[in-house]
């Protein structure tokens, strides 16, 4: 037996294609020219155009699901009871009068009265939002809600 006698027991792998047609040579596969033949080629997304078209809230940052309506100002009946006297009407202008709250970005606050404390004054209430056991507080001293 001679060397150009002997047969392979595997078959040769095909070689990788070189040149225009291969993955190695001249474009590399790319195809020619252009933003697709560039290093880090990206084509936007065509729906990105239209996402750029819807308005958007700028400056939110990571809190965009937080609640955009300010928060409500607390006000303890405990604290009126001190402050203020018998037959008193209690809104919120009245809270930033007496500093016990004040003005929010040049407007009056949202004034929220919880039940903390006693109540023994007759007061009447106008544009603040009640808590259910304060209203009954405020009704059993004498006093309205509107």
């Amino acid at each position: 037996m001679q060397n150009h006698n002997l047969k392979r027991k595997t078959k040769n792998k095909k070689h990788r294609q070189m040149g225009r047609g291969g993955t190695r040579g001249k474009t590399s596969g790319r195809g020619t020219k252009g933003q697709n033949a560039r290093a880090g080629h990206k084509k936007r997304p065509e729906i990105r155009d239209f996402i750029k078209r819807i308005p958007k809230m700028r400056g939110r940052g990571k809190n965009l699901n937080t609640g955009i309506q300010s928060k409500y100002s607390v006000v303890n009946i405990g604290l009126l009871n001190k402050l203020c006297k018998n037959g008193d009407t209690i809104s919120p202008e009245t809270l930033v009068k007496h500093n016990v709250l004040s003005m929010n970005k040049g407007s009056l606050p949202k004034v929220k009265i919880l039940a903390k404390g006693e109540l023994d004054k007759k007061l009447s209430f106008e544009g603040c939002l009640v808590s259910a056991t304060a209203r009954v507080a405020i009704e059993k001293a004498g006093g309205s809600v509107k």
